[in-house]
């Protein structure tokens, strides 16, 4: 079996399942069912993805964390870099895409949670984990509770590593009102090849 054989077979492993579900129709339902917590009723595109992640020094990342995955857009790109002994983390409120991922991708290297973002010091820790390189976010923070999005970015700054970042894409750049207290640079970014458009930043922990 020649190299590129044995990749094509690898990604079709991680994103087979037993049952295969619309992915978009999937994302609908929990738009429909939880408005407040998903972002925009379209997937993110191609082009938002590969901005988003183009920052990422994929060599030094061991943990990867992803708030709000949905049905897996940034998922399967994420899993797609990651090195293979690396993790991927992903915490969702809505327990519907929580199932959805376990049941259509399979990859050991991804762990599916059902719980809260501002969570996310003990649920790493629960999987054996202090720190997290970088941490990806789509959640629509001007439509979070009152004070769920500060609680966020506080325990958001707590878990990035030094040298590490916290990676948000929005449709508004409310976001950053949440991510400037607790982090020393932040980098901003915008993607108009995305329905709708997009605000990206980059906040960063800078080295001790």
């Amino acid at each position: 079996m020649n190299l590129s054989t044995a990749r094509t077979l690898k990604g079709q492993r991680r994103i087979a399942g037993k049952h295969r579900r619309s992915p978009k129709l999937q994302f609908l339902k929990g738009f429909l069912k939880h408005p407040r917590m998903v972002g925009s009723i379209i997937p993110s595109s191609g082009w938002l993805i590969d901005k988003m992640l183009g920052r990422v020094d994929w060599t030094a990342t061991k943990l990867f964390v992803e708030y709000g995955p949905g049905v897996g857009t940034f998922t399967r790109p994420v899993l797609d870099r990651l090195s293979a002994d690396a993790t991927l983390i992903t915490i969702d409120t809505n327990p519907d895409f929580t199932a959805y991922l376990k049941g259509e991708i399979d990859d050991d290297r991804l762990i599916a949670v059902t719980g809260s973002a501002a969570d996310v010091e003990k649920i790493i820790a629960a999987h054996g984990f202090e720190k997290a390189d970088y941490i990806l976010s789509g959640l629509p923070f001007s439509t979070l509770p009152a004070g769920v999005g500060e609680a966020i970015g506080a325990a958001t700054s707590r878990v990035v590593r030094p040298g590490g970042a916290f990676l948000v894409y929005q449709i508004t750049a409310k976001a950053r009102d949440f991510i400037v207290p607790f982090f020393e640079r932040i980098e901003r970014g915008f993607e108009w090849r995305n329905i709708p458009p997009a605000t990206l930043f980059w906040a960063w922990r800078d080295e001790k």
